[in-house]
C-alpha cells in the first residue's frame, strides 16, 4: 500500500487533511474546543461571584455544577442562577443532576434555551436512553458528556458512548469508587479508565475525561495527569484554577514530540510517501495525531525547522 491510500488508512475518522505545521504561528492562540479540551474545571453553582473568574481562568471548559456542589434544598435557586448567568453573557457547561433525580427536568427546562449554555454534563449516566432522551429534551441543539460513575455505568459505556446525541464520556472515578469499593490506586482504576477509552473509541468519539485529584499537591497533580495521559484519556476534571496549567501541560503533547512528528512526515514526503515496513503505519498515525492535536492548541515546536 502506498502513499494517498496508506495515508488515508491512517486518519481519524474526521477525515480531515494533514494538519499544518504547527511553526506556522499566527500570533495568537486559538480557542481549545470542547473535542480536544483538556482542563474541564468544576465550578459550585452556589458561587456566582467567581463564575466570571472561572471563565477567565487557563481552564479549557469551565463546568458549573447543580449536582453533587449544591445541596438539594438549594438547588432551584442554584439553578436559576446558573440560568441567569448564561443568559445574561456569560457562557458555560452545566453538570445537571442524574436523569433518574427529582431535579432532571427542571435542570434541562431551566437551560434548554439559555444562549450561554455550551453544553451539559449528565450526572450518574448508566444508559444510552438517558443521553439521548437528555439531548432530545435540549432541542437536539447542545453537546452531551456523560459522566459515568457506577460499575453500572461502566459496563454500559460502550452503548452510552454510541447513544444520540454523547459527546464525550468522563469519569466520575469517586462515586465510582463509591459504588465498587474499590481504591484509587491506578491498577485498581486501569480497567474502568480502559474501559471508557475503549467505548470512546468505539463509539467514534473523542478520548474521555479523566476524574479529578483531589489535594492541592502539584506533584501528585502533574502523576495523577501522566496516568490520564498513559491511560489514552485526553481531558480531566480539575476542582481549582491552577489545576488546570499542570493539566494542560501533561496533557498536551510536548514540544519534542511536535519536532518528531514534523521530522518524520517530512522525511516520510521527501522519500515519496513510500510505506517501507509495517512500523511506518502507526507512526504516520502518530505524527499525524500529534501535529492535529499541537494545531487545535496552538503549540509550537521546540525549533525551528532548517
Amino acid at each position: 500500500m502506498h502513499t494517498a491510500t496508506a495515508i488515508r488508512d491512517t486518519q481519524d475518522a474526521g477525515g480531515e487533511d494533514r494538519p499544518a505545521d504547527p511553526q506556522q504561528d499566527t500570533g495568537r492562540a486559538p480557542a481549545v474546543q470542547a473535542e480536544v479540551a483538556r482542563s474541564w474545571l468544576l465550578v459550585p453553582a452556589t458561587r456566582p461571584e467567581i463564575f466570571g473568574d472561572a471563565a477567565a481562568s487557563p481552564a479549557d471548559a469551565v463546568v458549573l455544577d447543580i449536582e453533587d456542589a449544591v445541596d438539594p434544598g438549594k438547588k432551584p435557586e442554584a439553578r436559576e442562577t446558573v440560568s441567569r448567568w448564561l443568559h445574561n453573557g456569560g457562557q458555560a457547561w452545566v453538570r445537571v443532576n442524574d436523569a433518574a433525580s427529582a431535579f432532571w427536568a427542571d435542570d434541562l427546562a431551566a437551560l434548554r434555551d439559555a444562549p450561554g449554555l455550551l453544553g451539559v454534563m449528565l450526572a450518574k449516566t448508566e444508559t444510552p436512553e438517558q443521553v439521548s432522551t437528555t439531548f432530545d429534551r435540549l432541542g437536539g441543539k447542545h453537546r452531551i458528556v456523560a459522566l459515568v460513575e457506577s460499575a453500572y455505568g461502566i459496563e454500559e459505556a460502550t452503548r452510552i458512548a454510541r447513544a444520540h446525541g454523547a459527546f464525550r464520556l468522563a469519569f466520575g472515578s469517586g462515586d465510582f469508587r463509591r459504588d465498587t469499593g474499590m481504591s484509587a490506586d491506578r491498577e485498581a482504576m486501569a480497567y474502568p479508565r480502559a474501559k471508557l477509552v475503549v467505548a470512546s473509541r468505539a463509539g467514534n468519539l473523542p478520548g474521555p475525561i479523566d476524574g479529578p485529584t483531589v489535594g492541592t499537591s502539584r506533584p501528585i497533580l502533574r502523576e495523577q495527569s501522566g496516568i490520564t495521559v498513559l491511560m489514552g484519556m485526553t481531558g480531566k476534571l480539575c476542582l481549582s484554577a491552577d489545576q488546570a496549567p499542570v493539566i494542560n501541560e501533561v496533557i498536551s503533547p510536548t514540544p519534542t514530540d511536535i519536532d518528531w512528528a514534523c521530522d518524520f512526515l517530512a522525511d516520510f514526503d521527501a522519500r515519496g510517501g513510500i510505506i517501507r515496513d509495517g512500523s511506518d503505519l502507526p507512526r504516520i498515525g502518530r505524527a499525524r495525531k500529534i501535529l492535529t492535536l499541537a494545531s487545535a492548541l496552538g503549540l509550537q515546536r521546540a525549533r525551528t525547522a532548517e
